[in-house]
């Protein structure tokens, strides 16, 4: 699969959904899908608004943020940026959208976590203590690394989700999916991003912690941080590779060196012990 198609989709036959931002963050977020012969296809926009369009760059920061995932070993929702023609409300809009298929396999139904922890915590069992029992950590703690270095700001119940498949009775947390929320994509103009403190630890959603993305990182034990492929200098070409057309330069340059300080601050982390 192509990562990245550039040449201009029709793809106005999709219907667009709307979901409202849960992050406080003026607009929608429109998803749709359609069924094909190797199953479903989901598609997303970045931030549309009804009067100013489409707005936004999270469909481009989930790609940055699926090669950081590979880069780095973890295990995640793949994910494609299209350049697309689409309809909504009947005006026709040039834009790039993400698609992904199912990550569920076959006989799995999904539950979001806050659902399932739920109904099936202890009582005064933290959502962290309830994954921790449920054999997830690894999982989690890679999730708390993966969302400070991006300082993903919606990581709620509902993005993180359960597998369940009945008949095999096998339980297990999705691979890590919905990054889009982060990086700089609370920025509206070029001259909020350049001013834009890369490493300010601003307040954020996670279901399994709390506000704070870097007082997260101290939630994992020190014996059980993930054994991560670390992070290079030279990395910053394939994240940003093919991207220029979809976000402009200035804006990818200032997202690498979002990462890249954010890295740097994670394994100083480390190296306290």
């Amino acid at each position: 699969m192509n990562q990245i198609i550039h040449e201009l989709q029709d793809m106005t036959h999709l219907s667009w959904a709307k979901t409202r931002n849960s992050s406080g963050t003026a607009g929608s977020f429109l998803k749709a899908y359609e069924d094909g012969v190797d199953g479903k296809t989901y598609f997303k926009l970045s931030n549309y608004d009804a009067w100013k369009g489409i707005i936004g760059h999270e469909c481009v920061n989930e790609i940055i943020v699926d090669r950081l995932l590979s880069i780095l070993g973890i295990n995640h929702l793949p994910y494609q940026l299209i350049h697309a023609k689409i309809l909504i409300d009947q005006k026709e809009y040039e834009t790039w959208l993400c698609a992904s298929k199912d990550f569920k396999q076959h006989g799995e139904s999904k539950i979001a976590l806050d659902a399932y922890y739920q109904a099936e915590s202890l009582p005064n069992e933290s959502p962290m203590d309830f994954c921790i029992r449920c054999g997830w950590e690894s999982t989690v703690y890679e999730m708390l690394v993966v969302d400070y270095l991006i300082l993903n700001r919606d990581r709620h119940g509902a993005n993180m989700e359960v597998l369940r498949n009945q008949r095999k009775k096998t339980i297990r947390l999705a691979p890590l999916f919905d990054h889009g929320l982060s990086l700089l994509s609370r920025c509206e103009s070029t001259e909020a991003m350049l001013r834009e403190d890369v490493m300010a630890d601003k307040p954020v959603q996670c279901f399994v912690g709390s506000r704070s993305s870097w007082e997260n990182l101290r939630l994992i034990p020190r014996d059980q941080r993930p054994p991560l492929h670390p992070l290079a200098e030279n990395d910053r070409a394939i994240l940003l590779e093919g991207l220029s057309e979809a976000l402009d330069q200035q804006w990818l340059d200032r997202i690498w060196e979002m990462i890249w300080k954010r890295w740097q601050a994670y394994e100083d982390l480390c190296n306290q012990g």
